[in-house]
């Protein structure tokens, strides 16, 4: 009997690998698994539905699922999860040394909607004080001019966001002074090449990263994977059996990263690693499915509505597949 094939646009993620290369196959499926760095993943899928399967961004699935008319289904697993207390990056020129010294300034963010920059703005309100709408939002390319945002927005006028210019990059106007700080995914190339003129917000990012945690319980989620409408509508059992893959997949680098015979990664203290961070968030401190993620996502949408970037807040049920809330049990 043949099975449905499906495109899969994810990233080469060590927790993904086993699909990529065939070692784990969803029941019924032959997938075509491509690939691809994430911001091109995003801008083909959500620009031109181009995958049936694809990584997304959880702010952008977000606002489509606010606005009614979501041409996705996502499944609640989680390719990218990212503390970001590290990608707060200020300018030397700024005169930034605490979060309340964010309050008034300009801040670069490669696009409002992004899902990393939503997390940062809700850390910042919720552990330090420092109101979304307090500061004055530029956006644009971090290191190419002509970025734009992939879905057309419409905020709230208490948030103020404009573009930069045609030819600028937030990367150099941060070194530059022309901007006062930037919330990113990717650390900015000025932060590397001139080190005196950029810096970390919190160079002590993993205490606070840790203490965020121990307080909240809480693993950033950036990333869902998003079925499109219509294959999801036509194969509704789809969204199981790719669920049941993809955890599948991860068992296996789970398995992978306590290997002591030879290491699998490059880090020499891995396994000194792993260790630390089954004390600190528990075995299964990457999880998939819904309800171990429903205070995570919660808080997410809390943050997504009060930033303006939807008109009411969502609850984690409307984000993901039905199918997928329950499994049977023997």
């Amino acid at each position: 009997m043949s099975k449905l094939r499906l495109s899969l646009a994810c990233w080469d993620y060590d927790r993904t690998r086993a699909l990529a290369d065939g070692r784990v196959q969803p029941d019924g499926i032959d997938l075509n698994y491509l690939s691809l760095p994430v911001e091109e993943t995003f801008f083909r899928m959500l620009r031109h539905r181009e995958f049936d399967v694809a990584e997304l961004s959880l702010s952008s699935y977000s606002v489509s699922v606010a606005r009614g008319d979501s041409p996705f289904v996502a499944i609640p697993v989680f390719p990218s999860r990212f503390f970001r207390h590290s990608c707060i990056f200020v300018s030397a020129k700024s005169g930034i040394r605490e979060p309340k010294d964010l309050v008034g300034k300009r801040i670069g963010v490669p696009e409002y909607q992004m899902t990393a920059p939503v997390w940062i703005r809700g850390i910042l309100q919720d552990e330090y004080g420092v109101d979304p709408s307090s500061v004055e939002y530029l956006s644009g390319g971090e290191e190419e001019p002509g970025r734009e945002e992939k879905l057309k927005l419409d905020l709230p006028p208490r948030i103020k966001l404009r573009p930069i210019g045609p030819d600028q990059t937030l990367s150099k106007m941060l070194a530059d002074g022309e901007i006062d700080a930037l919330y990113t995914a990717r650390a900015p190339s000025t932060f590397y090449s001139r080190p005196d003129d950029v810096r970390r917000l919190f160079p002590n990012f993993v205490e606070e990263e840790r203490a965020y945690f121990r307080k909240t319980n809480i693993f950033p989620i950036m990333h869902v994977i998003a079925i499109r409408r219509e294959v999801y509508e036509a194969n509704r059992w789809i969204a199981r059996s790719l669920l049941k893959a993809f955890e599948a997949s991860q068992r296996v680098t789970y398995d992978d990263l306590m290997i002591t015979a030879a290491l699998k990664t490059m880090l020499p203290w891995q396994i000194a690693s792993v260790e630390d961070t089954i004390r600190e968030m528990g075995p299964n401190w990457w999880s998939y499915g819904f309800e171990p993620n429903r205070a995570v996502l919660d808080t997410f949408l809390r943050h997504h509505h009060e930033q303006g970037l939807s008109a009411r807040q969502l609850t984690p049920e409307e984000l993901f597949a039905p199918e997928t809330f329950e499994a049977f049990r023997i």
